[in-house]
């Protein structure tokens, strides 16, 4: 397991690490909330230009290509010039590609527009992880990716209902607008508080200069091809085609499954997210009080997948079928603490900053794939298709994770 070691004599307070987390939180926070901006107008959009949701599902999927591609670049970029820098530029890329978006008259430029959103989108997870493990005193550092990951899952709940009763209101090319702004001023939080965002790379620097530099002089890509870095790929794959897919198509799917109106689509999603973000909070009390991961994987995801299974598979009054929802948002949600152990337990020591940027690219290829498989069965007529793919793939991650967890504790125990 890799060791993130601050150097000797530095032990931030809380209350700085309570500043960092925060800072780091709300930047993570708005990166999610900026990927459902798009999403969340998808009923709008589909009247407004007189499209199909497979066409709309197409732009998506471009902007998550863009970013799943460029992570792993961004995170070698990360260890050169600094997180904090980078992560400043790709806040401000995406800002500006989602006011663009506020702009778009038609279904055609929404791609390029979409394509800069992407470019801004790639930094986020290998530029949070540096500073969070550079400027976090070790006994938070638990706390600090969960928090992490907490404001992430924030972001994506609060966007559907935000953006959908903006667009309402007062039309959909006032809810990019709305958004933008909102990235601008956390944008300004950063530049304003940016001495206290530290890095790995600066870290590295400074134990080289003192002559104490203990990371080794590893081939760059070496640790990206080892099968449990490999399989970790895959879960996050797996991972963010369940979570992405429902966030872009759980009201379409339930208005064309049960006639649900969107308004009540729209509350079920919320409630998921939601219910999601909660699950990360528990997760990771249990997973700090020894909770296995197998247990937390096995269980959570196998009880997702049979919660979305009723949902698609048997009518239920509306608040049981909230409630199912949310349910198996928490019980998905329950899982996610586990997956930074699961990366760290399989990242090589001197490897993390291109490990995470390679491995949390992951989460970019579910996401760029499931609006592609879902819009297709939405399309085709297969409302409850999209339900029982969402199961299949809970249950293929399921048996990833574990497989990932077992190899990873295998080779350990060779090393010693």
């Amino acid at each position: 397991m890799t060791d993130f070691a601050l150097p000797a004599g530095h032990q931030p307070t809380a209350n700085k690490d309570i500043k960092v987390m925060a800072l780091v939180g709300a930047a993570h926070g708005c990166s999610h909330f900026f990927q459902l901006v798009l999403p969340s107008l998808f009923p709008f959009l589909k009247e407004a230009f007189q499209v199909s949701y497979t066409e709309l599902g197409i732009v998506t999927t471009m902007f998550y290509v863009v970013s799943g591609v460029l992570q792993t670049p961004a995170g070698f970029l990360v260890d050169r010039i600094g997180a904090r820098n980078v992560l400043i530029g790709g806040l401000g890329i995406f800002c500006f590609g989602i006011l663009m978006l506020s702009l778009v008259q038609s279904y055609w430029l929404l791609m390029p527009v979409m394509l800069i959103a992407g470019l801004g989108n790639c930094v986020f997870h290998p530029a949070d992880y540096s500073i969070l493990s550079a400027s976090i005193d070790q006994k938070r550092l638990g706390m600090a990716y969960g928090t992490h990951t907490f404001a992430g899952n924030l972001g994506w709940a609060l966007a559907p209902a935000l953006m959908g009763g903006v667009a309402a209101f007062a039309g959909w090319h006032a809810a990019p607008a709305v958004a933008a702004v909102i990235g601008l001023g956390i944008l300004a939080a950063l530049v304003l508080n940016r001495e206290l965002l530290k890095d790995d790379a600066g870290l590295a620097r400074r134990e080289k200069k003192a002559g104490t530099e203990t990371a080794g002089k590893a081939v760059p890509l070496g640790p990206l091809l080892t099968l449990p870095v490999l399989m970790c790929f895959v879960y996050f794959m797996f991972n963010s085609t369940v979570t992405v897919g429902l966030q872009n198509f759980m009201p379409a799917t339930l208005l064309a499954l049960y006639g649900t109106p969107l308004a009540i689509g729209t509350t079920a999603l919320t409630g998921f997210l939601l219910a999601s973000a909660g699950g990360i909070l528990v997760g990771g009390w249990a997973a700090d009080r020894g909770l296995k991961v197998e247990m937390s994987v096995i269980g959570g995801m196998l009880g997702g997948a049979a919660l979305m299974l009723l949902v698609a598979l048997v009518p239920m009054p509306t608040m049981a079928m909230i409630a199912a929802i949310a349910s198996a948002g928490f019980l998905i949600g329950f899982t996610v603490p586990s997956r930074d152990l699961i990366v760290r337990g399989a990242t090589p020591k001197g490897a993390s900053g291109r490990v995470f940027g390679f491995v949390y690219s992951g989460l970019d290829a579910g996401s760029a794939l499931a609006p592609l498989v879902m819009g297709q069965l939405l399309d085709h007529g297969h409302a409850d298709g999209v339900l029982i793919f969402v199961a299949a793939v809970l249950a293929c991650g399921m048996f990833t994770a574990i497989t990932v967890r077992r190899r990873s504790q295998t080779q350990t125990t060779q090393a010693v």
